[in-house]
């Protein structure tokens, strides 16, 4: 007997293609992804090489002078309350709440003079994320490709069986809000979005498999592929859309492999490992990305927002992402809960790439969108009523680190000034740091693509991979 679910026909209905993930709300979904992948070859763009990018991202600006450029000496106005811990790596010290750091400092690289003009959040993300100069700073809709776009136009061609362009958000809090757009390569090139907390029992990867109620009808590839004919197919000028059946048995490879669905189970990985990540979301999105980029994915971002999830109690002097002003949190109060869990998920990521082999192969970058202000302010908090402790939004200085990727790790790179206002010694830009990624990745960032207006652009219009590390 046949549920009111189930399709009586034998027909694999549009409603539950949409459902499957192989159809979008307008049109193709998974198929939309790979259909461009025939212009790779014709402009000249194979990223071949079997490499990776995991890029831990911190929205919000994680502070500076409170974990990566602490300031002892600096007056108390400044230097925040906790101590700095020496690290494995003599003259690098972090924040005593990173114990795990210090342990493992010769693994990673210290970043501390990176620097931009941007304070608003929006135009921070995309500052950072895009390396270009936002045209509309006060949104986060990207008026240029993210990188991780980028990588996913240049290796389109590529097909392991696993999206090349991940990223792993919150629920409800994805693409354009991390400026993580594709804007005028299209659609085509968002990431492939993981959404909620991994640690929960009813957890689920949307889209990678088929449900029970198609797949059971469905005797192979080719019969679901016929149920695709009676869907408008839509032509562009370049004639592409010819070959679309190409593209959507891709897809339907994908939601029938096995590939995707071993890359996203963690249940495949020990117990033991999965504590040391960490039982909360940070530390098993973080195990998740290794698993990803060890199957095939060219870049995962990793979105490190709420700590207050995975049984985590909520903090009533915490805030919900690093965005640390007094108005929004307690700042110390905060951090108290917020840099182990950072600590603990960062630290086992860096440490199983190394031990799993995978350093030559996969560059860690771990960075919010700017630092933030040296001078500590007191306001009256939103949630507390009372004064306390806090820090705005800093693009002059901030710190990121760097591990894997064959880079040169167990430095320090630039220095700010002894209040962390401003780049000292050796000052970067975003631009700096892309370049670098890119080069770990293949990429020349001379190459263009055609903007909305037909008009050639850079992937990168300046800036030199960092010297020190490479």
């Amino acid at each position: 007997m046949k549920t009111k679910k189930e399709s009586c026909s034998g027909q694999v209905t549009r409603r539950e293609l949409l459902t499957a993930g192989v159809l979008g709300v307008g049109g193709l979904a998974l198929p939309e992804l790979f259909r461009m992948q025939a212009q790779a070859k014709e402009a000249g763009r194979f990223v071949d090489e079997d490499t990776s990018v995991i890029f831990v991202w911190l929205p919000g600006g994680p502070p500076h002078m409170d974990m990566y450029d602490m300031k002892p000496e600096a007056s108390s106005d400044y230097r925040g309350v906790f101590r700095p811990i020496p690290t494995n790596v003599p003259g690098l010290d972090v924040c005593e709440l990173m114990p795990r750091h210090a342990a493992i400092a010769d693994k990673y690289s210290v970043v501390r003079s990176i620097s931009h003009t941007f304070a608003d959040h929006g135009g921070g993300h995309k500052r950072m994320m895009t390396g270009r100069v936002p045209a509309t700073p006060v949104n986060t809709v990207n008026d240029a490709p993210c990188t991780g776009s980028i990588v996913a136009k240049c290796r389109e061609h590529i097909d392991r069986g696993v999206p090349n362009y991940v990223s792993m958000n919150p629920g409800g809090r994805i693409n354009d809000v991390f400026a993580q757009g594709p804007a005028y390569l299209s659609q085509a090139y968002l990431p492939f979005n993981v959404q909620g907390d991994p640690t929960q029992t009813n957890f689920s990867i949307p889209n990678i498999e088929l449900n029970t109620a198609i797949s059971g009808r469905v005797d192979d590839r080719m019969k679901l592929l016929g149920s695709l004919d009676r869907i408008e197919r839509r032509v562009d000028a370049s004639r592409m859309m010819d070959s679309i059946d190409r593209y959507q048995q891709r897809a339907v490879s994908m939601l029938m492999g096995d590939a995707a669905k071993k890359a996203f189970d963690l249940t495949r990985e020990s117990d033991e490992l999965r504590d040391r990540y960490g039982r909360h979301c940070w530390g098993q999105r973080a195990l998740m990305a290794r698993r990803l980029v060890e199957a095939g994915v060219s870049f995962v971002t990793v979105v490190m927002e709420n700590p207050y999830q995975s049984g985590v109690p909520s903090l009533k002097r915490g805030t919900y992402n690093w965005d640390s002003h007094a108005v929004n949190c307690h700042i110390w109060d905060d951090l108290n809960v917020r840099l182990p869990i950072y600590d603990q998920a960062v630290t086992a990521l860096i440490e199983d790439v190394y031990q799993r082999g995978l350093d030559k192969k996969t560059l860690i970058v771990v960075t919010g969108e700017f630092g933030r202000t040296p001078r500590i302010e007191n306001t009256v908090g939103s949630q507390t009523g009372v004064k306390q402790p806090g820090r705005d939004h800093w693009p002059q200085a901030m710190s990121l680190i760097m591990a894997g990727g064959g880079i040169r790790t167990g430095q320090v790179i630039g220095s700010t000034n002894s209040k962390g206002e401003h780049p000292e010694e050796r000052p970067l830009t975003p631009n700096d740091l892309w370049a670098t990624v890119y080069r770990h990745l293949g990429i020349n960032p001379d190459d263009s693509f055609l903007d909305y207006g037909g008009r050639p652009m850079p992937i990168l219009p300046f800036g030199r991979p960092i010297s020190e590390l490479i």
